[in-house]
């Protein structure tokens, strides 16, 4: 029979790791006497990551003798401790090769329920001094795994593990943590994982996306979402054929292959990436007609944009730019549900994209066109919308102007700012699929008035960081690093606007953005969450720890990978 041999609990702490302040719940110790297992944890115990870690799906962390005693003689070690691996209850028994997702347990007077192996990330690499760890704990198959407590009671070291439950279908906590993030993910054993009630509602949703992927993409869409393969690599030359004023402050320029030959089709809603002539790297949503034989992307003028005053002054017909494929998974999903298009300003450009798609399908979805503009004279594609909207039975239009002039020559439905109060107003659709495109302050203020509808959004420029537990510190732009100017290859963060040669004492290009103050997501750190995972452009890499399972084609792993040549990163 198992046996809770530790019951381990502690509190978040601050602790420094490279320079920086972590807060952290990894470090438990061993409780004497009898502890409360309660809904959301144990008494006395609580998580520094509650995005992470916690809440009613993660209330107890599980974590087995047995792996101890592999992990000691793997690893060489003799100071493993109990709460090591920052486990609430370390067990004698409960493999995770032999625990089913769905298994019910009575420990004390407590009953629990098995919902998911354990989520690695780097602060575990931390608490065993070994930055190694979370990928070691997914590719030995040894997670350890999470207990929802569905009756709270008292348990304590030394209580017997009884099952009182087996879990609905014949899939174990290690089979299921190898469908996520090892290679191969047999769509059949998805499929019964998803019909494990108890499996919490990441994981669930995680495996869903796994399966809406077709069997063409390459990459983990439950890790990441998943961008088609780009048509061709690096970056090819395309002649502009015409630029076209779309309104005071925004042109429009047609792309086309030199020779002739139709483009490859672009999903409606990905963008360009253009290198331009001063070596300027920038990104624009497409805005034509997907699957049409040439691109669109339309710019607005910035008052101190270099790249956008460059393609509204010095390219004309004729010129030719160099382009990367299209990429970009802010697209259209498939569907006959209501489709809900908002933007502000420029950012009609990909969902216009969007409406040309909905169009050409003849679509019989409710389709709302939501814009938002200064006015008429900074209204982008008016014309061009209306005769899309036209073609679609079901479609309703909206526009506002933040500040209408006297003689407007664009219909309009409000003037003021298209705020969250306008939006109720609205009554769009609850079961709608909404795609937002605009600035950050706009998306913010739309997003937080679109609750209970799908929301998709993209925002120029830069996305935001994800650095889970790391202590806020004042936002800088994208600079080079400190110290003297590397040597090697060139590293061109597209979307921050900076290139810089590589240092050779530089680690990952991870360590490298950071060091530029580049916003860059991540957890785990050596190659198997892919939260880092970013679009390649151009160029090749190495990795100096193999990924657990590859990125994306066109895409790298920034934690763990160095450059080979120069390159350009969607960053």
């Amino acid at each position: 029979m198992a046996t809770l041999r530790s019951v381990n609990v502690g509190l978040p702490r601050d602790v420094e790791w490279r320079g920086r302040t972590v807060h952290t719940g990894i470090w438990k110790a061993p409780v004497d006497g009898p502890v409360t297992a309660r809904r959301l944890n144990l008494d006395g115990d609580g998580q520094g990551d509650l995005g992470g870690h916690g809440g009613e799906m993660r209330a107890v962390f599980v974590y087995q003798l047995d792996s101890y005693r592999y992990w000691e003689k793997f690893l060489g070690r003799d100071d493993l401790v109990p709460g090591q691996f920052g486990e609430n209850f370390t067990v004698d028994g409960l493999a995770d090769d032999e625990v089913r997702v769905g298994d019910r347990y009575r420990i004390g007077a407590a009953l629990f329920e098995v919902t998911q192996p354990r989520v690695t990330c780097y602060r575990v690499g931390i608490r065993m001094d070994d930055p190694r760890m979370p990928a070691l704990l997914v590719q030995h198959h040894r997670p350890g795994f999470y207990f929802r407590v569905l009756e709270e009671g008292a348990v304590r070291a030394g209580d017997d593990i009884v099952r009182v439950a087996a879990g609905p279908e014949p899939i174990t906590v290690a089979e299921v943590d190898a469908l996520l993030y090892l290679p191969g993910h047999p769509r059949e054993r998805i499929e019964q994982a998803l019909r494990i009630p108890a499996l919490s509602p990441g994981w669930q949703g995680s495996f869903r996306a796994m399966l809406d992927e077709p069997a063409s993409s390459s990459g983990n869409a439950g890790l990441v979402a998943a961008s088609p393969r780009p048509a061709w690599p690096g970056f090819r030359p395309l002649r502009v054929t015409a630029i076209d004023r779309e309104s005071s402050t925004i042109s429009s320029l047609r792309l086309a292959d030199p020779d002739g030959t139709p483009l490859p089709a672009a999903l409606p809603g990905q963008f360009l990436s253009v290198r331009l002539g001063s070596g300027l790297i920038r990104s624009y949503s497409l805005s034509g007609q997907p699957g049409g034989p040439d691109y669109r992307i339309s710019v607005k003028r910035e008052p101190h944009g270099a790249a956008s005053a460059y393609l509204h002054t010095s390219v004309h017909p004729g010129d030719l730019l160099e382009a990367a494929a299209p990429r970009g998974t802010f697209v259209l999903a498939p569907g006959d549900g209501p489709v809900v298009l908002i933007s502000g300003g420029v950012g009609a450009t990909p969902v216009l994209a969007m409406l040309y798609a909905l169009a050409d399908q003849g679509s019989t979805r409710e389709v709302w066109w939501v814009q938002a503009a200064r006015n008429s004279d900074e209204q982008p594609f008016a014309a061009e919308a209306r005769a899309l909207l036209a073609r679609l039975p079901r479609s309703r239009a909206y526009v506002c102007f933040s500040r209408p002039g006297p003689h407007e020559t664009h219909p309009y439905d409000f003037a003021g700012r298209l705020s969250a109060d306008v939006l109720r107003g609205l009554k769009l659709p609850a079961d709608a699929d909404a795609y937002v495109c605009g600035p950050a302050s706009f998306l913010t203020d739309v997003t937080a008035a679109l609750t209970g509808l799908r929301v998709h959004s993209e925002i120029f420029g830069a996305h935001p960081g994800l650095t889970p537990g790391i202590a806020a510190q004042p936002s800088r732009p994208p600079h080079s690093p400190a110290g003297e100017p590397g040597t090697g290859p060139a590293v061109a963060f597209a979307r921050s606007g900076l290139t810089v040669p590589w240092p050779e004492d530089a680690g990952s290009l991870l360590d490298l953005a950071e060091a530029c103050d580049v916003p860059v997501r991540w957890s785990c750190r050596v190659g198997v969450c892919h939260n880092c995972e970013s679009g390649l452009l151009s160029g090749q890499v190495a990795y100096t720890t193999e990924p657990v399972d590859p990125p994306a084609e066109g895409s790298v792993l920034i934690c763990s990978s160095r450059p080979e040549s120069d390159i350009v990163l969607d960053l």
